[in-house]
């Protein structure tokens, strides 16, 4: 991991925060109410739109959370979120709802700027953490937008048990692991399972290839590609499909579409400060929240490209909100880390 430059920069005279976290998923509500019960007055930036997304993150835009511990009927994502933000508040969180477009960390306290101020004086924190997530890549295919939570998914693990999709067939379109595993997990749930690739051949490992191509309940299409979702208006029911060594269009009736075609992480804002892996996630000390700048801390999906679950974010939100607060302690008291 790269240190921290030696540099240091005054404190705002606009706003200086002990800790700022940027994101308003579960991570960065969990890393709040952590931190406001300790008295470090957090500063949550929730966003404007942030990455396409309501404050909120990808939940707003999903319908049933059944996976959730403590919602033992399901909850909505958007409900499930307003619940973090409230009890974010009610710690003390102080939640603004305006974007952070540019960050400097070279020198602490950090800097930033909110969108439309960039020349304008900075405002200043101790320490960050970075929760801004990552969304599902698409297609753009037509019908895509309508269809979107009403058949259309990126995540089988989330959505592949919801009532819509069982004894259905459902479809998958992609080629590599990720497919693979999401096509094998739908088999519990679907009737049948069809597997959309682009090419010839996958690019899975050979286990999973093998795995999927010896499931009696999953069927390949090669050399396919959607081109269309349709329904009544309400749910998916058809995909058009088109073969793209022949040309040929047809039907394929479908009560489910799964895009295991990969995430963006948002961090176009910080990928250029902070050690990334060649798809753009942050990557964090193994076992931490820690990034390769001290003093900054990453959570939920923005650095974590395998679970990808609301569970799994919120953990690493308090993972994150406890190391900021350990850190924070220890310089007040003049310790140096090990």
């Amino acid at each position: 991991m790269a240190p921290l430059a030696n540099a240091s920069v005054p404190k705002s005279t606009k706003m200086h925060s002990k800790v700022v976290i940027i994101g308003s998923g579960p991570a960065g509500h969990t890393a709040a109410v952590y931190l406001a019960r300790a008295n470090l007055n957090p500063v949550l930036f929730e966003g404007f739109m942030a990455n396409g997304f309501a404050a909120g993150g990808q939940l707003t835009t999903t319908t049933d959370v059944e996976n959730y511990p403590g919602f033992p009927s399901g909850i909505l994502g958007p409900e499930l979120m307003d619940k973090f933000r409230e009890q974010s508040i009610r710690f003390g969180t102080q939640i603004i709802t305006e974007t952070v477009s540019k960050i400097d960390l070279s020198a602490r306290p950090f800097r930033y700027w909110r969108e439309s101020q960039e020349h304008e004086e900075p405002e200043t924190a101790d320490t960050i953490i970075i929760a801004t997530g990552a969304s599902a890549k698409r297609l753009g295919l037509k019908g895509e937008v309508t269809y979107w939570q009403s058949g259309i998914s990126a995540c089988a693990v989330c959505d592949g048990a919801v009532p819509i999709f069982r004894n259905q067939p459902l479809a998958v379109i992609g080629g590599g692991d990720s497919a693979a595993e999401e096509a094998t997990y739908l088999t519990k749930y679907g009737s049948h399972v069809y597997v959309l690739v682009r090419r010839s051949e996958l690019r899975a490992s050979k286990i999973m290839a093998k795995r999927l191509m010896n499931n009696p309940k999953i069927t390949i299409l090669w050399n396919t590609v959607a081109t269309e979702c349709q329904g009544d208006g309400d749910l998916l029911n058809n995909l058009r499909i088109k073969n793209v060594s022949t040309g040929q269009e047809r039907d394929l009736p479908v009560r489910g579409l799964f895009y295991a075609i990969g995430h963006e992480p948002a961090t176009a804002l910080v990928r250029s400060q902070l050690q990334t892996d060649p798809d753009g996630y942050i990557i964090t000390v193994p076992g931490t929240t820690q990034t390769s700048v001290r003093g900054v801390f990453a959570a939920g999906d923005v650095q974590d490209k395998r679970y990808r679950q609301a569970i799994t974010s919120a953990g690493s939100g308090c993972m994150a909100a406890l190391e900021a607060e350990r850190l924070i302690a220890e310089e007040e008291e003049g310790i140096e880390e090990d």
